[in-house]
């Protein structure tokens, strides 16, 4: 299977780079500093340099996958930011930075990879239920929230314009033990991704759009 992971210098997406590896998988994978692309190519990856929040980056993505019939593309690149607890507003550069991220990173994404598509293709969108307004019972981080509301609603579209050409999901990895959920998370990393995999391996036509947990089950929007 050809796999191209996008955010892959730590965390759930180098664990996706390894799994995915240890599969037999041929990965492409992206990270942002010759350190993490040293990692990948140990690995046995293909590492690429690219800036999710910069726009010519995104955009040099299309020559470096030139070619390419991705199976599977992964997009995990993700920003929580200011960690807040109410109403706090955000500064401009902090709201800039969460939203590049999170939201405009994959609306400049999404077009170039799908141009580097195999017949069937599945791409998974690394979410959280945080950004469910259905489940939500808090309001920490609530720019983090809006983000990944925003993200939800982007990939949704994306379903529907390459409905028949790929299965497009939006997945929630859990509360994992990474830099980002820290280590009083539920589930360390190898447990998510293991779940992860196996979910998208399952996705039929029928899931296209669809709002999942790491384990399969289907989250409220």
């Amino acid at each position: 299977m050809n796999v191209l992971i996008l955010g892959a210098s730590r965390g759930i997406g180098l664990e996706l780079v390894r799994q995915c590896r240890a599969a037999g998988d041929t990965v492409v994978a992206t990270v942002r500093d010759d350190a993490g692309a040293t990692r990948l190519a140990e690995l046995g990856a293909k590492p690429l340099t690219l800036d999710v929040a910069n726009a010519a980056s995104c955009a040099g993505l299309a020559w470096a996958i030139d070619g390419e019939a991705f199976d599977q593309v992964w997009l995990v690149a993700g920003l929580f930011g200011t960690r807040t607890t109410g109403l706090q507003a955000p500064t401009e550069a902090e709201f800039d930075a969460v939203m590049h991220t999170n939201v405009l990173a994959a609306m400049r994404l999404l077009p170039v990879v799908a141009d580097a598509l195999a017949p069937g293709a599945k791409i998974a969108v690394l979410s959280s239920r945080m950004g469910s307004i259905g489940l939500r019972t808090g309001t920490h981080g609530w720019l983090y929230r809006a983000s990944k509301a925003a993200l939800n609603s982007v990939v949704k579209d994306a379903s529907l314009v390459l409905e028949g050409r790929a299965i497009c999901a939006v997945l929630h990895p859990g509360w994992v033990r990474t830099d980002m959920g820290g280590s009083g998370a539920d589930i360390d990393v190898q447990h998510s991704v293991r779940d992860l995999r196996a979910t998208v391996a399952g996705l039929t036509p029928a899931h296209n759009g669809s709002f999942l947990n790491h384990d399969g089950q289907a989250l409220a929007w």
